[in-house]
């Protein structure tokens, strides 16, 4: 049958072949590794893609022929060079009983078994290294930026390359930091929330290199709330100014109603100011008729909200102040009522 069977051929038996050829050493003549001709035989050479590596090959100066194989390609019969790839050179300056290649540029398709072969008292003999690729993780494809309305179903995808197989962590950014979301390719959010939205990075790392990030923008709609609206006080023939704060996605348009009756901008002697999430009611020369109560509506797509706000005079304050106790006179009504009820 032969060293090597019929169909079934392994890494071992082409090498065996190879140095048949190369050392034309009789058939019953086995070739095995393992053998201590090396004084440091290599187990793994691990380099990332693009760099070189360097597989080195310590003899002594009893070897009378060596060739570098791999897998199934001979590399280099001595100082002969057979393979094509002029990537691959033999190192010439280094000592005598080493013999050592170098393949630059490395790539994936590098990866694999190397062979060093000696011939030595026409012995063959053999030393296997195993060179790794790394490649750094990289992110091929991610989720675009995305805006949906508040209640809705959210995923977001993240898919990544790289040897060894990278890990995806996602994170949420935060006005305090930033929290983790999740491990995997695929984040999912149900029902999701005005508080969800924000920025969300993807990290993918397998520690070959720092980690390649990607952030997707997730854009949350939601109906106005009101944040901010205070009655004020004013006096006749003074400035006044009212107030309506709110928040929403898409920022909300604003209305004023005095009453039943919607207030137009630059009519009646008042103007209206928006900017942003804040609008102002203002009055350039307060009358007794401008005293009342004003409605602010926010509005946007979806959905609308209002608070009621009032305006009023000076007497109105002055009657608030005088129904208030201060510290003292709360003290005294204590101390009176102590008296009342100890007396006895």
């Amino acid at each position: 049958m032969g060293v090597c069977g019929h169909f079934a051929v392994s890494w071992k038996c082409l090498v065996a072949m190879a140095l048949r050829l190369l050392f034309l050493i009789p058939a019953g003549v086995p070739a095995r590794s393992g053998e201590s001709s090396f004084s440091k035989p290599m187990d793994n050479v691990t380099v990332r893609q693009g760099e070189s590596a360097v597989l080195k090959c310590i003899t002594d100066n009893k070897v009378s022929r060596v060739a570098w194989l791999n897998r199934t390609t001979i590399l280099f019969a001595g100082r002969d060079k057979w393979s094509l790839d002029p990537r691959v050179i033999l190192l010439n300056n280094t000592a005598v009983t080493e013999y050592s290649i170098k393949i630059q540029n490395v790539d994936v398709h590098d990866e694999g078994p190397y062979v060093c072969s000696v011939l030595t008292n026409k012995k063959p003999k053999s030393s296997r290294v195993h060179l790794i690729v790394q490649v750094p993780a990289r992110i091929v494809n991610v989720s675009t930026d995305i805006t949906v309305n508040e209640g809705s179903n959210v995923t977001l995808m993240c898919l990544a390359i790289g040897r060894p197989e990278p890990t995806i962590i996602w994170k949420h950014h935060l006005n305090r930091g930033h929290k983790v979301m999740s491990e995997g390719e695929y984040v999912e959010i149900t029902g999701i929330t005005k508080e969800q939205s924000g920025v969300y990075e993807c990290s993918s790392n397998n520690d070959v290199a720092a980690p390649d990030v990607r952030t997707v923008q997730v854009t949350v709609n939601y109906p106005p709330y009101i944040l901010n609206a205070r009655s004020t006080g004013a006096p006749v023939g003074q400035k006044g100014i009212l107030q309506c704060e709110a928040s929403a996605v898409p920022v909300a348009d604003f209305e004023w109603y005095k009453e039943d009756r919607r207030l137009l901008n630059g009519l009646n002697g008042v103007k209206i100011e928006t900017k942003g999430k804040q609008s102002k009611l203002v009055f350039f020369n307060v009358s007794e008729e401008d005293y009342g109560n004003y409605t602010c509506v926010a509005l946007n797509t979806m959905g609308h909200t209002n608070a009621s706000i009032i305006l009023y005079g000076p007497g109105a304050v002055h009657d608030v102040n005088r129904a208030s106790l201060s510290p003292q006179s709360l003290l005294l009504l204590w101390t009176v009522t102590l008296l009342y009820l100890f007396k006895f």
